[in-house]
Formats: structure tokens, C-alpha cells, sequence
């Protein structure tokens, strides 16, 4: 039997803000139904304090200790529950993780240095030792890290291989050498390792530890070998560009589910797609006090609201985008220019759009099943499971061909009345192709056989964890 553990910040459904948490939420799971009992899969994260009582009441002490980082001695409890046959760890620590939010705090270095030690030291105590450990973003590399560097020599840790998934190389965990010691509990002797560009680069140090890198889409894991994506670390990824490769991310199929979603006015599947989602609008048009209409198709939105999310392309259409006769939706927040831009927005077009500058899971879900064209522009994208989700209630993508979107989305086209693609996809970062694409989508949507035609191709494309987790199982055997 092999066995792996995930480290990782965030999990759903326990505590998660973005992409992360819905990977380290649904992955392990697909990936143990697919091993079945060939393998055994196992998380561990910290105990936030957002942590439900829900959950914590199912909860089971693992084991006390202190951990030891640098000249800290801090306490650590590890609590453990069961589901879907995943085994989660949470690490417990009420002054590093008893705060408003996952992250953003000004001691997140130390925050996460004494997670990754805690991992370590609970392995250390523990007879359950994995045969690999992949930790996930710049929040676990420490893990990596630390079992090099510190604990390899431990008996039951000299064979234990690791894998390093980036899932957005925007953000690396980049520290000033100052704090090497004093917060992270490494030495001048770790300075290379940790080294790039001037700095503490724990996303660096990883790459760099670890037996294989992974991203989430393979079209990502190209792009990141070029300066335009790699966010400064195209050097060190052309470097161990040999034990690098990338796995596109899938969706949860039974927590996003329109036949059996209970958010939603009127269930659906593939065959009552139509109906089921006319209902769906209207539901939404009630709710946000928009004019209750099905001939207009309703274009839709959920993101961060951030400039690489192709947010500013938006902006800069949609003025344009609304002199058509069609209504507008947009659920998220971000950067205040164009929270303020969208909520502007609405009050210039009181019947066409909503502006909705909320996280609202329930309410995203509605919005997918409701909207008829999705719009995802993004100036880069890892994977993305947004356009996935959108599909997945059967609303046409309309997405730039750029990391796992273009992975997941193909182009419409027809030939001999058959229909090819899965949505609509433009190359270039420009407002033009983007508006040129909706109208496109539009076109389409408006001739109902094809539109017919088209959700019901949309529909049927498999974005389940099922072909993604055998390749992490073929990627495990690999080591």
C-alpha cells in the first residue's frame, strides 16, 4: 500500500479562499477512490479558527508536544477526523491560527514555518510515516524543506520521496535573509537552498528539494519555463525543468451538481438543460431585482476582481458589452478600482447589471446554473475551475487561451452540422477578441437548435478528478 500525505493551507469543506482549497478538498478523495486500497491518503492543515464547531465536534485528539523553532517553544495539538475514506490532520495553535482570515497577516513566514515544523515533528511521534509528501504552494514548502534539511536522518524518513505542486507561482513566500534563522530555524549551511534573486525564496527552495514539481494544467507547466508567466523564477525552473510536469485540476462532481444542487430553484440534467436553467434565471432575476426575462441571455462573472484575471478587459468593454440587449452579472471582490467600477456600473444600468462584491459559494452556484455565457479573460490562469464549474451547469465559456483554460476549453466551430468545441476561446489580450467572442457565444445562443446542440456538448465534457487522479497515481508509482 503507498502512502502519501498532502500538506497544504487550505482545505474544503473545513477552511478555504480560493482554488487550493477546493483541490486539497476533492483530490485526495478521487485519488483514493482510484487506488482504492492500494493506497492510503492523508491531509494535514492548520486549525483555523474559521473552523466550524460542526467539525471540530467530529474531531479526535492525535497527539500534544512542543515544537522547537529556533529559539521558540511552541505548544501544538493534532486533531484528526475521517472523511471519505481521507484521514485530515489539523495542526492546532491558537496564536498562529486563531485569527479573521487564512492569510494576509504580517507573520505569515513564521505562521507557516511553524506549521511545516509541526508536520515534521508529528511524523516524528507518530508510527504512520508516508511513502511520499506533497505539499501545496509556498505556505507547505517548508515541509520539503525541513525534511532534507533536518529530519532525513530520522529513522522512517530516509526514504519518504516528495512532490511540490505549484498551483500560482504569483505568490512565492519571499523573505529577507535577516529572519533565516530567527524565524525560519535554518543555518548559513541552508543559504544556498534558500537563496534567489537576493532573497528567501521558499517556493525556490522547494523546487529545487523536491523529487518532482507538478503544476496544474500542463499547458501552465510550459508557460512557466518563460519569463512572462514565472513571475521571476523561470531560471530555476528550466534548471529541474526535467522533474517538472503538468496535471489539470477537475471539480468535485457531487458538490457541483445541477441535477442534485439544492440551492437551486429547479434541479437539471444535460437533457433538461434548457428549461432547467430558464427557471434558474428567472430565480436569480427575482432575487438580484433584475427584469424577469428569457429571451436575453444573461452574461455572468465569477472572480477575483484583479487586473491578471483579465478584470481590466472587462472594464474597458463593457459599456459596449451592454448596448446589446442582454444582462450582466458580476460576483466578487478584489481590487477597489474595479469593485468600485462595477458597482458604478450597475447604477448606470439599472436593468441590465448587478454588482455583487461578495465570496458567496451558494450564491456563485446559482449564478453558473442561471447565466448563459460565462465570461473568464484571464492575462494568466494555472488551471482555473471556474470555466469548469460554469460548464458543468452549462453556460458557454468565453475564456483566452492561456494556461488551463486552454487546457479545458476548445473553440466552437461546425462542420456538416456537426459542433466541435466546447466554448469560445481567443488568443491575443485584447478587448476586441473578447467582445468579438461574446457576440460570437451570443450569435449561437439565440439559435436554439445549436444552442441545444452546444450546451448539450458543453455538458457532457468530463471535468471529474477521475482522469487526473490516475495520473497522480501514475506519478506516485513513477517515484
Amino acid at each position: 500500500m503507498k502512502k502519501i500525505l498532502f500538506v497544504g493551507a487550505e482545505a474544503m469543506p473545513f477552511a478555504a479562499t480560493g482554488g487550493l482549497g477546493d483541490v486539497l478538498g476533492s483530490l485526495p478523495a478521487a485519488i483514493k477512490a482510484a487506488g482504492k486500497k492500494n493506497v492510503d491518503i492523508r491531509v494535514i492543515m492548520p486549525l483555523y479558527s474559521v473552523i466550524t464547531q460542526d467539525w471540530r465536534n467530529k474531531m479526535r485528539e492525535e497527539a500534544v508536544f512542543e515544537v522547537q523553532l529556533s529559539w521558540r517553544r511552541k505548544y501544538c495539538g493534532i486533531y484528526s477526523l475521517e472523511k471519505e475514506g481521507v484521514v485530515y490532520y489539523f495542526v492546532d495553535n491558537e496564536y498562529y491560527f486563531k485569527r479573521r482570515g487564512l492569510y494576509g497577516e504580517y507573520d505569515d513566514g513564521e505562521r507557516y514555518a511553524f506549521f511545516c515544523m509541526a508536520v515534521m515533528e508529528f511524523l516524528c511521534r507518530s508510527e504512520w510515516k508516508p511513502d511520499i509528501l506533497h505539499a501545496h504552494d509556498w505556505q507547505a514548502a517548508l515541509s520539503i524543506v525541513y525534511l532534507n534539511r533536518k529530519y532525513r536522518l530520522v529513522k522512517g524518513f530516509y526514504d519518504i520521496k516528495t512532490v511540490f505542486t505549484i498551483h500560482n507561482i504569483e505568490y512565492q513566500g519571499k523573505y529577507d535573509f535577516a529572519i533565516l534563522g530567527d524565524v525560519f530555524g535554518l543555518t548559513t549551511e541552508d543559504h544556498g537552498i534558500m537563496e534567489y534573486g537576493d532573497c528567501i525564496n521558499l517556493m525556490k527552495a522547494a523546487i529545487e528539494c523536491a523529487d518532482r514539481v507538478t503544476t496544474v494544467s500542463p499547458r501552465y507547466a510550459e508557460e512557466i519555463l518563460g519569463d512572462e508567466y514565472s513571475h521571476g523564477l523561470s531560471s530555476i525552473l528550466n534548471k529541474y525543468s526535467f522533474k517538472l510536469s503538468g496535471i489539470l485540476n477537475g471539480i468535485d462532481y457531487n458538490y457541483y451538481n445541477p441535477h442534485k444542487d439544492e440551492v437551486l430553484v429547479q434541479n437539471y440534467t444535460k437533457a433538461s438543460a434548457i428549461g432547467g436553467k430558464a427557471d434558474c434565471k428567472l430565480d436569480l432575476q427575482r432575487t438580484l431585482g433584475l427584469p424577469q426575462r428569457t429571451d436575453a441571455p444573461l452574461v455572468a462573472i465569477v472572480s477575483r476582481l484583479a487586473a491578471h484575471k483579465g478584470i481590466d478587459l472587462v472594464a474597458g468593454i463593457s459599456q459596449k458589452m451592454l448596448s446589446g440587449d442582454l444582462q450582466f452579472v458580476v460576483l466578487g471582490r478584489g481590487e477597489q478600482r474595479f469593485e468600485n467600477f462595477f458597482v458604478g456600473l450597475e447604477h448606470r444600468y439599472p436593468d441590465r447589471m448587478r454588482a455583487i462584491i461578495d465570496y458567496d459559494r451558494e450564491l456563485s452556484r446559482r449564478i453558473y446554473a442561471a447565466a448563459d455565457i460565462f465570461v473568464m479573460p484571464s492575462k494568466s490562469e494555472p488551471c482555473g475551475l471556474s470555466q469548469m464549474i460554469a460548464s458543468r451547469y452549462g453556460a458557454i465559456p468565453v475564456v483566452r487561451e492561456t494556461g488551463g483554460l486552454y487546457d479545458s476549453i476548445k473553440g466552437y466551430w461546425e462542420h456538416d452540422d456537426i459542433i466541435e468545441g466546447n466554448g469560445f476561446t481567443f488568443a491575443n489580450y485584447s478587448e476586441d477578441e473578447l467582445i468579438d467572442r461574446i457576440w460570437a457565444a451570443m450569435t449561437v445562443w439565440h439559435d436554439m437548435p445549436r444552442r441545444k446542440k452546444l450546451i448539450s456538448r458543453i455538458m457532457s465534457e468530463d471535468f471529474s478528478w477521475n482522469s487526473s487522479a490516475k495520473k497522480y497515481l501514475e506519478l506516485y508509482a513513477g517515484l
